[in-house]
């Protein structure tokens, strides 16, 4: 990976992307410290302080936004409008007909939807931007702090509006940057600023586990989190490669006096075909109810049960649902994004065939097969590393969103490594060889 990197900077126009990326990148971080206008930033502070290590709800979206949200800065929403305004989108290319002719249209189907994302993504925007100003307002987003209430001193509707505005401002901005970035810099514009947002937090988050840490004045416990971390990212990338090849046979057609096919090619079907879609599902599915409990009045049956047992990551039932969720999230995505009979109606069309299946309908029922047997180790094994968190918080006493878990780790794996694949194909283009040297 560092011999690529260092091939691409001395590669001029590739250094020229690097380092245009590396400006948007320094442009996005300064954003996410410019607070917004209305808000008390000297109380922002002084409850971030009292909540640190227990943020609660909003600790996943802090993550995502780099730290961004619970200082209530202009960039406080970050990516998470587009990335649900993205996945609305693909979910609904299944259900609705005309996204599907959309997307089979090739480029234009493809800039229609991403246009379709953009709207998405600002009333997201506008939507999420007035809840988090609405709860600043009434100051549960710092559940424990004495001066939560005053965070937002001017409650008047034209201050409130202005702070909205200035929310869906900034994720508009955001979202210009990530298209920068995969326009004019290196690509994959969008999952690079997650990258970072998630990235940004692992300092602090480390450094806490040290300051709580009792052994070594809180260095041993540092030693077995960074060895912890180095074995999960291996297993991930280990898994992330693992991929089960269906052998495909095209066979010979003669076209006039031309003869094509007669190549042997391979479906590439991953271990984990959904990717992290199903651990953010299974979390924010997951924090509705306790969400609907915070913002509800009284002492109720149900909401002191929500409240004992779905708000706390170590309650056995909340990691019971979380499995489970994450389990069905992965079977769900895989046969929402993943066709085989469309698959087996291309080869036949085609003339390509599996080596001892028909083409046809036994061809799909075949890709059905293997598709289920190999999602079970993917979706055991998305579960299995999301609850790495819950672990942590029992063995170490760190935060629910543990640096080294879950889906910060997910991420931090699958964007690296396609950020590598992209740098190295566009050396192996600039640095061609030839057959002949």
């Amino acid at each position: 990976m560092l011999t690529a990197f260092a091939r691409a900077f001395k590669t001029p126009d590739l250094r020229k992307k690097l380092l245009f990326t590396l400006g948007i990148i320094v442009v996005y971080r300064i954003g996410t410290h410019i607070p917004i206008p209305g808000v008390d930033y000297q109380n922002v502070q002084t409850c971030i302080d009292v909540a640190k290590g227990n943020q609660g709800l909003f600790g996943l979206v802090n993550m995502f936004s780099g730290g961004a949200l619970l200082q209530i800065t202009i960039f406080a929403l970050g990516i998470m409008p587009y990335i649900t305004a993205s996945i609305i989108l693909q979910l609904l290319t299944v259900v609705i007909p005309r996204l599907e002719a959309l997307k089979k249209e090739g480029q234009a189907g493809t800039a229609k939807i991403t246009q379709y994302t953009r709207y998405l993504t600002v009333a997201l925007a506008i939507l999420q931007g007035t809840g988090l100003v609405a709860t600043a307002r009434t100051g549960n987003l710092f559940s424990g702090c004495p001066v939560a209430s005053e965070i937002v001193p001017d409650q008047s509707i034209f201050v409130t509006v202005t702070m909205v505005i200035v929310m869906t401002a900034g994720t508009a901005v955001v979202m210009w940057l990530g298209e920068l970035i995969t326009d004019r810099g290196i690509g994959n514009g969008m999952s690079i600023l997650m990258f970072i947002s998630i990235a940004a937090t692992f300092p602090a988050a480390l450094w806490a586990i040290k300051e709580q840490g009792s052994l070594a004045d809180g260095w041993i416990e540092f030693g077995v989190v960074i060895l912890v971390g180095l074995f999960m990212i291996g297993l991930v990338v280990f898994v992330e490669q693992a991929q089960r090849r269906i052998p495909v046979q095209y066979a010979k057609r003669m076209i006039g006096r031309r003869s094509y096919g007669g190549t042997s090619t391979y479906i590439p079907l991953k271990v984990n075909q959904a990717g992290i879609i199903p651990v953010i599902f299974a979390s924010s599915l997951l924090y509705i109810p306790a969400l609907i409990a915070q913002f509800s009045s009284g002492t109720s049956s149900w909401k002191t049960w929500i409240e004992a047992h779905l708000v706390q990551g170590d309650d056995p039932i909340y990691i019971a649902m979380y499995f489970l969720l994450i389990v069905f999230f992965a079977f769900f995505y895989v046969a929402i994004t993943f066709n085989p009979e469309e698959v087996a109606d291309n080869m036949k069309k085609y003339g390509g065939f599996i080596p001892g299946i028909r083409a046809g309908r036994p061809t799909a029922e075949y890709l059905s097969y293997v598709l289920n047997r190999i999602t079970w180790p993917g979706s055991l094994y998305l579960g299995l590393i999301a609850l790495v968190p819950t672990m942590a918080l029992a063995g170490f006493g760190a935060n629910q969103n543990f640096p080294f878990g879950g889906t910060s780790i997910l991420i931090i794996v699958g964007v690296g490594l396609e950020t590598v694949k992209q740098i190295e194909s566009q050396l192996q283009q600039r640095n061609y060889e030839g057959f002949l040297r």
